[in-house]
């Protein structure tokens, strides 16, 4: 979005501009569709992934593993193994998600075939698209990519996706901002913890949901996997955060953050005032618990454009409010 100020314009103008859009976005949550429908110059063979750009050959452990596996899942690979050799090769398009109106958690996986989360900014008239999120245990989010992360991806592709997709357009959308404020009220910071946002959503969801499905045991399992996901609002909540900072780029003499995110290997930041640009620096490891029997030697560095969450004021900004984090 072109700036309105006047070159010239001071550093303290030109932020107060970008504030002004940060605080007049009107988030709504309207659909849920294929990423080959939603997010333009999505193309055959193009990877989205987390984090400032970077190459098949700098990427860390999990987020080759991720790669791997979504590209046997769009089916251009047999096995992983010949996936491995294409990326290598140079056969698949890596791209931020950044570049393309989407975020993803950890490793940030999107292509043609998934479901995307779309919110609309009112105010602007910008959407933005996250991936729905993929539940717990084995996940492509973390590198998994055997047979049963796969399946999960196909059935949230089959399933979920196209009636979580009807439900929010039967139901005229959700407007984001209430239900963040009212998360926020319940412990949630949006970023580690998102259990109220979580329970609100499924909420508004489950009448659309239970008028669009017509299958009770089918109802009975997307129900279920949204109740039992503490999670399940973080996509959202970062989608919300790209929808919001997405019309604060390109505020000639702005010094406010639009974009953080991390790939595994970097650590990247945009600036309204600067661009497009990546400045990047290494990741760094973040500080944990870990189970029985591992330790920092086994974790990988940072990632995730999840970070977006931070750039508009909440999760570790808004740590204070979620009173049930262990340090909060």
């Amino acid at each position: 979005m072109s700036s309105s100020l006047l070159p010239g314009a001071t550093i303290r103008e030109a932020n107060s501009e970008a504030v002004k859009r940060m605080l007049e976005a009107e988030p709504v949550l309207v659909d849920v569709v294929m990423a080959s429908e939603a997010i333009p110059d999505l193309e055959e063979g193009m990877i989205l992934h987390a984090g400032p750009p970077i190459d098949w050959d700098r990427m860390c452990g999990p987020m080759r593993g991720a790669v791997a596996g979504i590209a046997v899942f769009e089916g251009w690979a047999e096995n992983l193994s010949e996936a491995e050799h294409l990326a290598e090769s140079g056969a698949f398009k890596l791209r931020p998600n950044h570049d393309y109106g989407a975020v993803g958690p950890m490793t940030g996986m999107t292509t043609l075939s998934q479901p995307v989360f779309v919110v609309e900014n009112r105010s602007s008239g910008n959407r933005a698209y996250c991936t729905i999120n993929e539940g717990l245990g084995k996940v492509m989010r973390f590198g998994g990519n055997d047979a049963s992360v796969i399946k999960r991806l196909g059935w949230l592709r089959d399933k979920l996706g196209p009636a979580m997709g009807a439900a929010l357009r039967s139901g005229k959308g959700i407007e984001l901002k209430p239900l963040v404020a009212r998360g926020l009220t319940m412990g949630d910071e949006m970023h580690q913890r998102n259990v109220g946002c979580s329970s609100l959503l499924l909420r508004a969801l489950a009448p659309e949901l239970s008028r669009n499905v017509n299958d009770r045991d089918e109802l009975t399992e997307m129900l279920a996997f949204i109740g039992s996901n503490d999670q399940f609002f973080l996509n959202v909540a970062m989608v919300l955060g790209k929808a919001i900072m997405d019309p604060v780029r390109n505020i000639e003499g702005s010094s406010v953050v639009t974009a953080m995110s991390r790939n595994g290997t970097d650590f990247g930041i945009r600036v309204s005032g600067l661009g497009e640009e990546w400045f990047t620096a290494p990741v760094e490891m973040p500080e944990g618990l870990y189970f029985p029997g591992f330790s920092v030697e086994d974790a990988n560095p940072d990632m995730g454009d999840s970070t977006i969450v931070e750039t508009i004021g909440l999760g570790g900004f808004a740590m204070a409010a979620s009173l049930l984090l262990p340090g909060s």
